[in-house]
């Protein structure tokens, strides 16, 4: 159906892979050319053999020479990167379609048929397209053993598309700095046999990632907080960082800013649930609006429910 090497681990390594050679090649190639020319002129044209210095005339030929091989060798190197690039951006028609969704600090992808997942699951030997979607700053999504990345900016959906070649597992990974825990904005590519896939996209059930249910409600819970970069905005120690502490905040009173007036809120489940689907309603003496998006369609009722147990257990 689609013409892939099964070496390699998707169906543009080999453009890429070839464009990068040859313009390695030529850069070596001339690294050593020009520095073995130096040290040449260098031992030639020494003091003691020529202790007096003559004005050379210049030569038309020789600026030929350096002036249309270059041109040629930089034409060249267009050519092989144009040709390696240019088929990223043609996606088949009968592709396999995901939303990639990108905000500080983690990846989520959804599917057609409504699963929602952290690791990018694809079928092996399947076109798929990825409809990239950053929801707050920019991002940028690297698959390197697929020789893939793209850029994802808020507001602007692009696209990106391959053909993995190779059942396994690969890194997912942003590219662009998009905050303090840029770093940490990583994830991995599960590459699986068409059947395998089939079977794992009718499961519609597991439409989110799954915490280990040996673990207590209060420590699920931190886990999808830490999963959904949480942590990089609110601590759990009291400290402050762009967002409130969860520590001490049970039950307590806020003041808070709700349509431009002041008032006094109880920290209760309707005001976390609030704060995780409508984040900008109540703002936080002290904190600035905006800095958080909804987690609507992203953290489920019954995870808001986790999450208020680890928040209370930081009381006890």
């Amino acid at each position: 159906m689609y013409d892939i090497s099964p070496e390699n681990a998707s169906n543009f390594v080999a453009g890429v892979d070839l464009a990068f050679v040859i313009i390695l090649g030529v850069s070596v190639f001339f690294l050593v050319a020009i520095t073995g020319v130096m040290i040449y002129f260098i031992r030639k044209y020494r003091r003691d053999k020529h202790p007096k210095a003559i004005q050379n005339e210049g030569s038309l030929k020789l600026e030929l020479i350096w002036t249309i091989i270059p041109l040629l060798l930089v034409l060249v190197m267009f050519y092989f990167g144009w040709m390696g690039w240019k088929p990223m951006k043609t996606p088949p028609e009968d592709a396999m379609k995901v939303t990639a969704i990108a905000r500080m600090w983690n990846f989520k992808f959804e599917y057609e048929n409504g699963k929602l997942t952290d690791s990018l699951y694809v079928p092996v030997n399947q076109p798929v397209v990825l409809d990239l979607k950053a929801l707050d700053v920019l991002h940028s999504l690297y698959i390197p053993a697929f020789r893939v990345k793209e850029d994802m900016v808020p507001g602007n959906i692009k696209q990106m598309w391959f053909i993995p070649g190779q059942v396994g597992s690969y890194d997912l990974f942003c590219t662009e700095y998009c905050g303090l825990d840029h770093s940490y904005m990583y994830t991995g590519v599960r590459v699986m046999a068409e059947e395998e896939f089939a079977e794992w996209m009718k499961d519609t059930t597991a439409t989110a990632p799954a915490v280990d249910e040996s673990m207590t409600p209060a420590q699920q819970g931190f886990e999808i907080l830490k999963s959904n970069g949480c942590n990089a905005c609110h601590s759990s120690d009291g400290s402050k960082l762009v967002g409130p502490s969860y520590r001490g905040i049970w039950g307590e009173t806020q003041e808070v800013t709700t349509a431009g007036e002041k008032r006094e809120i109880t920290v209760d489940e309707e005001y976390i649930r609030r704060s995780i689907y409508d984040p900008n309603a109540d703002i936080v003496d002290g904190f600035n609006k905006g800095l958080m998006l909804s987690y609507e369609g992203l953290v489920t009722e019954e995870e808001i429910d986790l999450i208020i147990e680890y928040i209370k257990s930081l009381d006890e």
